[in-house]
């Protein structure tokens, strides 16, 4: 009979694996950004210095802050690490997103699942890709092995989640393979691959929600029910494998919001999916769209009753407007698996 042992949930961002010395130089393209989306509005650089004054934001951005946030977020990825290899599942079920790596703007699905027999892992080729979004080109070897690798999937247990899906109301698209624009899993699962597994990846098989892109994403509600009925079609698997569930993106950014990331865990940690819910889809947009990643893992959990451990919150800001990217850590286990 299969077995969920264990969630798990982790921001990716470039920031985790860029030296802290040099995350001030994306602070040249926030700058350039006149749309910046926070609070339910967009605004310019200028704008959110202006705005967030008195916030204390500048005491945040010195080299000194830097290093002590970095520390702590690789103290937090350590901690997951630890975690993983203690129960090291015989499978995962990986909800991530893609952004624009995987997926154009002519074919962005709401829902994929990737039921293939081999994730490749490999190095982007420029050629092919042509210009990655900003962000997503620096800090690779955070999410690529420096020669490339290939991970086995889980064929079987991808085409069974999507049949179950789609008889539960959910029309998922189905990836057997990846494009040829971009043969390689996105960051978001690469990081996961790297720094969680250690490049020592169990099979998976990643699953996919369009939290970035209108017009068709998927709301919060949508992302929690989604989740569950992804932990009953593993719980119905005919197998005996042990699955871990992980979500991997967020927390707040591209523009940090504490209140908002400070609601999601303690949400998490009361099991309050409603609460996920009732925040303003205005919130979720931009980078921060991708707590919608630990949303389906967190309605999943809530369903089992597992209590949430969160290891570590770290708002790393890299400006004074509060640009930057707020880092989260948590898993969950049966409350006697300790």
């Amino acid at each position: 009979m299969t077995q969920i042992v264990l969630g798990l949930a982790t921001s990716h961002g470039p920031m985790l694996s860029t030296p802290p010395e040099q995350w001030g130089l994306r602070v040249v393209a926030d700058k350039a950004n006149h749309a910046h989306a926070y609070r339910g509005r967009t605004h310019t650089f200028d704008e959110l210095v202006a705005l967030r004054a008195g916030e204390g934001i500048a005491q945040q951005v010195s080299p000194e802050a830097w290093r002590d946030k970095h520390a702590s977020c690789r103290r937090a990825i350590g901690a997951l690490a630890r975690v993983f290899e203690r129960v090291r599942p015989d499978v995962a079920v990986i909800f991530g997103n893609d952004q624009m790596e995987l997926f154009g703007e002519d074919n962005i699905p709401a829902f994929a699942v990737y039921c293939g027999e081999t994730i490749r892992n490999q190095e982007y080729d420029p050629e092919k890709m042509g210009k990655l979004p900003p962000g997503i080109a620096i800090s690779v070897a955070g999410h690529i092995p420096p020669q490339g690798a290939d991970y086995s999937g889980h064929a079987a247990l991808g085409s069974h989640i999507i049949r179950s899906l789609t008889a539960a109301g959910f029309d998922v698209a189905a990836l057997k393979e990846f494009p040829s624009r971009h043969p390689t899993v996105p960051h978001a699962f690469g990081f996961v691959y790297r720094q969680i597994m250690n490049d020592r990846p169990v099979a998976s098989v990643p699953l996919f929600t369009n939290t970035f892109y209108p017009p068709n994403q998927p709301t919060a509600s949508r992302c929690r029910l989604f989740g569950q009925a992804v932990l009953r079609a593993v719980q119905a698997w005919p197998g005996s494998e042990r699955v871990a569930l992980i979500a991997s993106g967020g927390l707040s950014h591209f523009v940090i919001d504490e209140k908002l990331d400070h609601m999601v865990l303690d949400a998490l940690r009361a099991g309050d999916g409603d609460a996920l819910d009732a925040v303003s889809e205005d919130l979720y947009q931009s980078g921060s769209s991708e707590i919608k990643n630990w949303i389906p893992l967190a309605g999943a959990m809530a369903e089992l009753g597992w209590p949430a451990t969160i290891v570590d919150y770290v708002p790393c800001y890299r400006s004074e407007a509060g640009t930057g990217n707020a880092m989260g850590f948590a898993y969950w286990e049966p409350e006697n698996s300790q």
